[in-house]
């Protein structure tokens, strides 16, 4: 399934710079409503078109009048809807101007030509700047984003493609050009989405709701599903983005909304991009190219390296592991695969639980996630122990997004040239995490009770935040 790896790199261990200085002196900041998602209350209503709204009345050449044509012109009709009263107001006054072709096709039957190609056997959606369209597969694409997400995969797909006709309608307002790459391009379509999408959990559309809970993980599962495959360069022509990548610049969009999106250039891309090509030591060690084997000696000591100095200027007496299993604690819950027990400062593994999450699935089958997600569950019961040396209650309001937030940080230390013990971030590795974040059971984003943080967009966020803002931020962000 293309999972990314973590991989033991040959360069030695290097001291991390003081931006690993984290839960020093007194907890301050201020830390988002956890019922919240970017403001907005946490639902888990329905999400899908709204009933008894009729359809809306586009013209669509090569349509069957089918169920997802009719899908795919509420879903453009309320798009256009929205950015004829969203561009001006975030653009100077910039109107929009509508597309000016819908064309359907069905991917297996008779293909059409379209924007220099024929549509045969081809299952895509995609907008035409050559003749201002936008063109989807109503036989393969739609029906399988439908069957396996639900009906706002269909909608986040092709608000993606118009989020191209917005940015090519804007032109340098964008930063767009004919030489602009296009990880730029996909970045920005992925933003303009999350804008939109906003505008529906508000309520505001006419054929669609979106709960911002169980609804809004829906979305953010299909930008998981159509990333890049690991090792795929951002740099390569037609590349979009990890699914980190993606699911990030659509929450940039969904929370800070559409002038964010058209700050995203080729400068913003090289300082925040995780996509990049596997390299000579991302071998495959029998579990997949540049995948670790979760239980080996030499993973585990590395791993418990790399977090102790992560937070050696913590003062923090660091926990001690036991690798037997998870055993009653006097003063918190256990939690599986791996429990953090504050009474006795000791960090409890399940090995096989975590071999299980750790290693990939295989083609056409059903397994784990990958060895990041594992390593990262270990990693956040292990911040569990600096925030209580540190003074930091491990079941307040704020635990979990402030543990998501440190183990992004502390993935984000991982991620230099120079990592600690060896260990740095392989291509897919953060896909791992956001596989893991979105998961109803998710311990990376949970206190330690192992009660969760009841949005996976939050959980994800508070990991984005300590990736990209550092361990420091997450304790001025997510504290009490």
């Amino acid at each position: 399934m293309g999972f990314g790896r973590i991989a033991v790199a040959l360069a030695a261990t290097a001291a991390l710079t003081a931006c690993a200085s984290v839960v020093e002196g007194e907890p301050k900041g201020e830390r988002p409503d956890p019922t919240k998602v970017a403001g907005l209350e946490i639902s888990n209503g329905p999400s899908g078109p709204k009933k008894g709204v009729p359809d809306a009345d586009l013209s669509v050449q090569n349509g069957d009048g089918g169920e997802m044509d009719r899908l795919a012109i509420n879903t453009l009709a309320d798009v256009q809807e929205f950015w004829k009263d969203e561009l001006p107001r975030s653009f100077g006054g910039k109107a929009f101007e509508p597309v000016k072709r819908f064309i359907s096709y069905d991917a297996n039957g008779k293909g059409v030509e379209v924007c220099k190609l024929n549509t045969t056997g081809i299952a895509n959606a995609f907008y035409c700047a050559l003749d201002d369209s936008i063109t989807w597969d109503r036989g393969e694409l739609l029906p399988m984003l439908n069957d396996s997400f639900g009906p706002m995969a269909v909608v986040t797909v092709l608000a993606h493609e118009m989020g191209h006709a917005v940015q090519y309608k804007l032109g340098p307002a964008s930063g767009i050009g004919p030489n602009t790459p296009s990880i730029v391009k996909e970045q920005q379509a992925d933003c303009y989405t999350g804008v939109f999408m906003r505008w529906i959990a508000e309520n505001r559309s006419k054929h669609f709701e979106l709960s911002t809970g169980e609804g809004l993980n829906q979305v953010l599962q299909t930008m998981f599903f159509i990333r890049d495959s690991a090792g795929t360069s951002f740099e390569k022509q037609g590349a979009h983005g990890s699914a980190f990548d993606r699911v990030s610049a659509f929450q940039f969009g969904f929370v800070r909304g559409a002038a964010r999106c058209a700050e995203i250039n080729e400068a913003e891309i090289s300082k925040r991009i995780t996509e990049r090509p596997f390299d000579l030591s991302d071998s495959d060690r029998g579990q997949g190219r540049g995948n670790a084997k979760i239980d080996e000696e030499k993973y585990l000591r590395a791993l418990e390296e790399s977090l102790r100095d992560a937070y050696k200027s913590s003062g923090a007496v660091f926990p001690a592991f036991d690798r037997a299993g998870i055993k009653p604690c006097a003063d918190a819950q256990t939690t599986s695969p791996a429990s953090y027990c504050p009474a006795v400062n000791q960090l409890q593994l399940d090995l096989p639980q975590l071999v299980k999450i750790g290693t990939p699935p295989k083609k056409g089958s059903k397994g784990g996630i990958g060895d990041f997600a594992a390593f990262a569950v270990i990693a956040s019961r292990f911040s569990l122990s600096i925030q209580h040396a540190t003074g930091f209650k491990l079941d307040d309001d704020a635990a979990g997004q402030r543990t998501a937030c440190l183990t992004g940080a502390w993935a984000g230390l991982t991620n230099r040239p120079d990592a600690a013990a060896g260990l740095r971030l392989s291509p897919g590795d953060l896909d791992e995490a956001v596989a893991e974040l979105l998961a109803d059971d998710s311990l990376i984003a949970s206190d330690v009770n192992g009660k969760a943080v009841p949005s996976g967009f939050a959980r994800v966020e508070a990991f984005g935040d300590g990736f990209f803002r550092g361990l420091s931020f997450c304790v001025k962000k997510y504290s009490v």
